[in-house]
């Protein structure tokens, strides 16, 4: 045994595994979320303003449309949410790290007034979610040319 600490992990038993090293976690004491808030809390969400429209991507890997909510309510909040199961484990599985997070996530949003609510659209493809908000047409103003008297 080393009279020396070691602050980047120690290794167990078997010096064979490559996942037998544990790295020092200046954080592992640290306060942190419940399990099932980690999924919100990594939902990854881009929104861009174009001349025509809000677009917002979404990272959701290995999610299926139907797992995937998009709603707008009244007050111009676009609320995107779903869940993301744990996978089933079998009782001979050895699970050497687990990153991936699961559970319930949700992003809320409040739009813009000048967007068109009932013209939403949304798709996904390879993981990636797009929800396009077309925006109202800005309104030129009138100009009249006014005559001078005198």
């Amino acid at each position: 045994m080393s009279m020396i600490p070691s602050f980047f992990g120690t290794r167990r038993s078997n010096s064979l595994d490559p996942f037998s090293l544990d790295i020092w976690d200046p954080f592992k004491n640290f306060p942190s979320l419940p399990q099932e808030c980690s999924a919100f809390v990594n939902t990854r969400v881009d929104w861009k303003e174009t001349p025509e429209a809000h677009v917002f991507k979404a990272d959701l890997p290995g999610l299926k449309k139907e797992e995937v909510k998009v709603e707008i309510d009244d007050d111009r909040v676009l609320q995107i949410s779903g869940e993301r199961n744990v996978e089933k484990e079998d009782k001979n599985d050895t699970w050497h790290r687990v990153e991936r997070s699961s559970g319930k996530f949700s992003r809320r949003f409040r739009l813009p007034e000048n967007v068109k609510m009932d013209q939403v659209k949304a798709s996904m493809e390879n993981g990636v979610l797009t929800v396009t908000v077309p925006k109202v047409e800005a309104k030129k103003p009138d100009i009249k040319a006014v005559q001078i008297s005198g």
